[in-house]
């Protein structure tokens, strides 16, 4: 024996020399079309006895998909990126910042 590998040859899965390759019967599948508001379409597939949801995440792009080709699901919104500063701003007005700031110098001049 050259090397004594009793699994050359084999693939990950196979069972013992003999035994047929299918697992058993599959369920029963239904195929589905998805429409993205990019155009892309997708088919999934469902066991038949499944619930079909509404929407489906497009592979291609990630926009939402939806079943009705013609009236495809909005794109989500995206919010450009904020700062620290412009989070802060939308939490306190020109009165609070100026309080703020007078207190933190008030702080620092005392010391």
């Amino acid at each position: 024996m050259a090397g004594g590998n009793a699994i050359r040859g084999s693939r990950v899965g196979a069972g013992p020399m003999g035994e047929s390759e299918r697992r058993g019967e599959g369920a029963p599948r239904v195929r589905v079309r998805f429409y993205c508001a990019n155009g892309h379409e997708t088919q999934p597939s469902f066991a038949s006895d499944a619930e079909v949801p509404s929407t489906w995440d497009c592979p291609r792009c990630g926009y939402p998909a939806g079943t009705d080709e013609t009236n495809t699901p909005a794109p989500p919104k995206t919010e450009p990126y904020k700062t620290h500063l412009a989070y802060v701003r939308e939490r306190r007005n020109e009165s609070d910042g100026e309080a703020i700031l007078e207190e933190a110098l008030e702080r620092l001049r005392s010391r």
